[in-house]
């Protein structure tokens, strides 16, 4: 049988379902493409007419949105009448780690994903093709199967039986690159048990991938295939940056070390570049959903090795922490320090597990005053993710009667952040941070200042020049 899909729906309108949707919608105009979500301000806000103002920032997405949007691409929080006219439906939904219970801050919490699978039990029409989109551990699809078979036992009017096929489609999407990472994918890998299933979106992404790329495997395979490059792609950050570690201690330069072995075709030289440490909303979940899942079968060596990647990627961010202070005489309380960056890479407002959250966190305790700056991160994020309300307003070129106790203040230009600062440290590589004029800030900034790069985009020379001193991760010089 041959399944003609003309509408799609996608539960889920965040960093994930928002852009592939708006991706599809421009590639396969000829199919209608639902986006929903029960957060009614998320829809409101990838429906503003003020394009700057959609709730994910991605260069290029805005200008997709903008000729996609009310042709074929629509979001709203109907999701009854969505899943009801849907041929295929993509669930991608949060899965956080659960806080609590069997596997508790390991295991992710699949209780989104079980009450679309309910939702679209109750509310689909004939045969659907549910595609789980989400990151999900192995076996998650049996999980839904099983639910969307044994939902329509509670339906009494269901007349005509609903018959349903599970596909396992993971993203790849690198944030900052998610666009390009859609339109240009490495691969596309489907996975499932139903060969009908599996061609009918296997036909949607020929739209615009080359078929050589669209990879076919069992539903369970391509679950833990998305588990595993996460974890990989991670191992590389954490290898890296203990080799920086090293470097630091025995004088030698990480960024000469990287360029050596990534000219190996073994190794090759992408995920080489030291730096704070991994963030983003999937890697640490993923390797610890790894684990959970090593341990649950019986794996205590393979556990512990991926528990271990987790472990020095905290261990590292300390490790950063502890330095600064150690650079400032032994002790930041009431001194300022400027932060430049705080989502957790470059080209992206998502601070999820970004390490400047933990860095900033451990400068605070110690009673430091930051004055953090992010040309695309709100105030209203690193309060939330700093669990810490910014310090009262007041004339940030004074450093007086500050509080021992340590806080932070935000600020929308970069250079207000240097004034009467003991140091700055660059934790988010934004392409404004590489060309500060350092002169201009030492001139403002309380002498002996530092300047802490912990992403190695600053000019070293520009900067001693401007008599500042100067660290960067991993030089050992």
């Amino acid at each position: 049988m041959n399944y003609e899909i003309h509408e799609i729906c996608c539960i889920g309108a965040g960093y994930v379902g928002g852009p592939t949707m708006a991706i599809i919608a421009d590639k396969c105009p000829n199919i209608k493409v639902n986006v929903v979500d029960i957060n009614t301000n998320r829809i409101n806000a990838w429906n503003s007419n003020d394009l700057s103002k959609l709730p994910i920032f991605e260069p290029g997405l805005d200008e997709i949105v903008k000729r996609t949007r009310s042709r074929n691409l629509f979001f709203s929080s109907d999701m009854e009448s969505a899943i009801k006219n849907a041929d295929m439906i993509f669930i991608s939904v949060n899965t956080p780690t659960k806080t609590k219970g069997i596997g508790a801050g390991q295991a992710s919490d699949l209780k989104y994903v079980e009450a679309c699978a309910r939702q679209v039990a109750l509310h689909s029409l004939n045969h659907t093709i549910v595609v789980e989109k989400s990151t999900l551990p192995v076996r998650t699809a049996e999980v839904i199967k099983n639910i969307l078979e044994s939902e329509q036992i509670w339906q009494k009017e269901n007349i005509e039986k609903k018959t349903f096929d599970v596909l396992s489609n993971p993203e790849f999407l690198a944030e900052g690159s998610a666009i390009n990472d859609l339109e240009n994918p490495d691969r596309v890998l489907i996975g499932g048990q139903n060969d009908n299933a599996i061609e009918a979106l296997s036909k949607i992404y020929r739209n615009w991938v080359p078929d050589h790329k669209i990879l076919r495997t069992n539903i369970w395979s391509s679950e833990l295939a998305k588990l595993t490059a996460n974890a990989f792609l991670a191992q590389r950050i954490s290898s890296i940056n203990s080799i920086a570690a090293l470097c630091e201690a025995t004088g030698a330069d990480v960024r000469e070390v990287a360029r050596a072995i990534g000219t190996d075709s073994r190794i090759g030289s992408r995920f080489l570049d030291s730096g704070p440490g991994f963030g983003g909303s999937c890697f640490k979940k993923d390797i610890l959903n790894l684990v959970y899942l090593s341990r649950h079968f019986g794996l205590p060596e393979v556990a512990n090795f991926w528990e271990s990647v987790v472990s020095l990627n905290t261990w590292h961010q300390h490790r950063i922490s502890k330095l600064v202070i150690m650079k400032l005489f032994g002790t930041i309380s009431e001194k300022k320090i400027s932060i430049l960056g705080f989502a957790f890479k470059a080209n992206t407002n998502d601070t999820r597990e970004s390490a400047a959250i933990q860095i900033c966190k451990d400068l605070i305790e110690e009673g430091a005053e930051l004055i953090i700056h992010d040309p695309k991160v709100s105030p209203d994020q690193i309060a939330i993710d700093l669990g810490l309300a910014p310090l009262p307003d007041k004339n940030i070129s004074s450093n007086k009667n500050l509080k021992s106790n340590g806080g932070w203040r935000f600020t929308k230009d970069k250079y207000s952040s240097f004034i009467g600062s003991d140091a700055c440290l660059i934790l988010t590589e934004w392409a404004s941070y590489s060309d500060i004029d350092w002169i201009k800030a030492s001139k403002i900034m309380r002498k002996p200042a530092w300047i802490f790069d912990a992403r190695s985009i600053a000019d070293k020379k520009k900067i001693c020049d401007a008599n500042l001193l100067f660290w960067r991760l991993g030089d050992g010089s």
